[in-house]
């Protein structure tokens, strides 16, 4: 077996990957993820005990017991560029000998669960909602270099986006997991996310500079195939889900609804949207553990 070079899996001196500062025991197998860094407290204070803390970059990382269940709480960043970054080295925690750099020939799978916000695109997705999503739809160009395969319903759909919108290239769509989204999204609008590589052009936002996709929200937000709707637009789940499905892990993308742009309303507190969301997925991973 062919070991990988020291430039291809970069390890720093104490063991740990490069980027997450990580070693194999920090993963539990449910690992919760956010964008935004602060945020991983937001789900350690409700854990009984905090066995690991480390901060490396905009990869904060906190281990813990919730309820009996041992958790690994992690930030990405924003933008599936991290989330490639992420969930590559998190893969190779659980998956790759790191002493001998070998792929190891049993697999791992872990329960990922991203708790992120999100902006509704259908009047029916309201601020102070929570959503879970089905499916990814990439916008991003991170798939285009990987061998990605997508299936005949996921071509279909990407292809009538790509025309109904205009778009001088075609979109990718990932699925999350299945078991996930049964055991955490009672109560939830089941959706599927748009994934954009921006937060203000490629989500139709202008502020200064002329859009080439001025009517990009509106398209989206017509676009349907059968019982297939775009519900919201954020900045990672489609990569979450791709890589996932690459990788052999369980993945699911749940959004706490902040923002909804077909009526312009922003939520007047969204960290109470964010803590329920927060607060549901410990919750329901506790009861299935």
């Amino acid at each position: 077996m062919a070991k990988f070079a020291e430039s291809e899996l970069v390890l720093n001196k104490d063991g740990s990957v490069y980027h997450l500062n990580l070693k194999p025991r920090h993963i539990a197998d449910y690992v919760l993820i956010v964008g935004d860094p602060s945020r991983v407290h937001r789900i350690s204070k409700h854990f009984d005990k905090i066995e690991y803390e480390m901060n490396k970059r905009e990869f904060i990382t906190h281990v813990g017991t919730y309820k009996g269940t041992r958790i690994t709480a992690m930030s990405t960043g924003m933008g599936t560029d991290n989330i490639e970054i992420f969930f590559t080295e998190l893969d190779a925690l659980v998956n790759i000998d790191l002493k001998k750099k070998e792929i190891k020939p049993r697999k791992k799978s872990l329960k990922v669960i991203r708790i992120g916000t999100s902006g509704g695109i259908q009047e029916d997705v309201p601020v102070g909602s929570h959503v879970a999503s089905e499916y990814g739809l990439g916008l991003d160009n991170l798939m285009a270099f990987y061998n990605y395969p997508q299936d005949e319903f996921a071509d279909k759909i990407c292809s009538r986006v790509q025309k109904e919108v205009g778009l001088e290239f075609k979109p990718y769509l990932a699925k999350g997991s299945s078991e996930l989204l049964a055991q955490i999204s009672e109560g939830m609008i089941v959706g599927n996310t748009i994934t954009s590589p921006g937060f203000y052009a490629p989500q139709g936002r202008k502020i200064r500079l002329d859009l080439r996709y001025p009517k990009l929200l509106q398209h989206l937000a017509r676009f349907h195939y059968r019982n297939f709707w775009l519900t919201n637009f954020e900045m990672e789940t489609s990569a979450l889900y791709a890589m996932a499905q690459m990788l052999g892990h369980q993945m699911l993308s749940v959004n706490a609804i902040i923002a909804n742009r077909a009526s312009g309303a922003f939520s007047k507190n969204p960290y109470r949207t964010v803590d329920a969301l927060i607060k549901k997925v410990l919750d329901r991973i506790a009861v299935q553990s």
